[in-house]
């Protein structure tokens, strides 16, 4: 069962995402008026200089200026749209840009003038049958009626939003189309990355194959040391009473150690995560934590094996940190996705500043960039400590 404030929360997350969506599509209708206004001048511009450069086709530099400008000022409202990529770009792919997009933008312009014209008429039939008793074009609200304008009025609403879908999404291909990097350039970003993540991940291995070996000496190893001296001590000694005594400790030691064994095979691989899956294993996180953890869950489906490993560390290690070196009272994790991404957000309250080049951070962000992921840490003094993860499942 899921958590009412869980379910709130992503309500608001949506109506938020929503609003910034319809206010970049709205600032793109008035970015397209501009941008209609430099292309007109921009054409006027290139033809004089093309018919005294003798030959040379060069944009002119005001036209190149405006270009870039506007153009950042596009990507700047595309990050509304979600649309955060890289973007590599002249002053020719720029006009190219802004020529594809002023016929989008100015379409989405359209849409919403038509809702806003829909709610106008609306509002005023509504206020005209029920308030003033001025019946608007003299139509009468017949039960027949009311139902009709209200069905045919959310179909159209149902279109017009549909529309609005498809203008953000043909916003964002034709920024990515027009001022993304090109195939050359981003098959060559992604064998360098590649390269990369390759050592990164040998480094983290190694990493993790160090702390184990730590965990078991400094832990694992030291009991047991003291638990065959407890017995040892226990077989030489002449009283019986000394020696009862020597063997309960011995017992209470072996538990410890058990306990310890228990914990570092815990860290080094869950069980649980091969069977009941990632969510019953960050309830046993939750449980073991020397602080209180609350865990929201919303992932339809079982993730890849690869994503939930590395959620797991990603949540474990978080709550580790907050546990011993933060000062945290409470933790919380959330933990969302699709079918394409996962998100890990894990926050406390501590005293922050934590390092996240420290060395489980930064092999968090070693295993999480091997799946292609992103991996962001943001503690300023005082804090709170928030540690994001976005792990793909494609």
């Amino acid at each position: 069962m899921t958590d009412p404030s869980d379910d709130a929360r992503v309500l608001r997350r949506g109506v938020r995402a929503a609003a910034r969506a319809a206010a970049g599509l709205l600032l793109g209708a008035f970015t397209a008026v501009m941008e209609i206004v430099l292309l007109a001048a921009a054409a006027l511009l290139m033809a004089y200089a093309l018919a005294f450069s003798r030959g040379q086709r060069a944009v002119p530099r005001v036209v190149a200026d405006g270009a870039r400008r506007l153009t950042e000022l596009e990507r700047r409202r595309l990050a509304l749209l979600g649309e955060t990529g890289a973007a590599e770009y002249g002053p020719l792919r720029a006009l190219a840009y802004l020529v594809l997009r002023v016929p989008v933008g100015l379409l989405g312009g359209v849409i919403i003038g038509l809702i806003a014209y829909g709610v106008e008429i609306g509002v005023e039939l509504a206020v005209s049958w029920w308030i003033t008793g001025d019946y608007l074009d003299g139509i009468r609200p017949a039960w027949w009626i009311v139902l009709y304008t209200a069905i045919a009025g959310l179909v159209l609403l149902f279109l017009a939003v549909q529309g609005l879908v498809g203008v953000a999404a043909l916003e964002r291909a034709v920024a990515r189309r027009c001022l993304g990097p090109s195939p050359l350039a981003e098959y060559e970003r992604r064998i360098a990355q590649l390269s990369v993540t390759r050592a990164e991940v040998v480094d983290a291995v190694d990493d993790e194959r160090r702390r184990i070996e730590r965990d078991l000496h400094d832990g694992v190893q030291q009991r047991l040391v003291a638990l065959g001296m407890l017995i040892g001590r226990a077989r030489r000694a002449g009283d019986q009473e000394k020696a009862s005594d020597l063997l309960r400790q011995a017992h209470e030691e072996s538990q410890r150690a058990l306990a310890d064994l228990r914990e570092v095979t815990w860290r080094v691989y869950p069980a649980a995560l091969d069977g009941e899956g990632l969510q019953v294993a960050l309830e046993s996180v939750a449980e073991r934590s020397a602080v209180p953890v609350a865990i929201g869950y919303d992932v339809p489906g079982r993730p890849p094996h690869a994503v939930e490993t590395a959620a797991y560390f990603v949540v474990c290690e978080a709550v580790t940190n907050a546990a011993k070196h933060s000062g945290a009272r409470r933790v919380r994790v959330e933990v969302a996705g699709s079918g394409t991404m996962i998100g890990v957000r894990i926050e406390d309250d501590g005293t922050g500043g934590a390092d996240p080049t420290g060395g489980g951070l930064a092999g968090l962000a070693r295993r999480v960039a091997a799946l292609d992921g992103t991996f962001a840490v943001h503690s300023p003094p005082g804090g709170p400590t928030v540690i994001t993860a976005e792990l793909p499942c494609g």
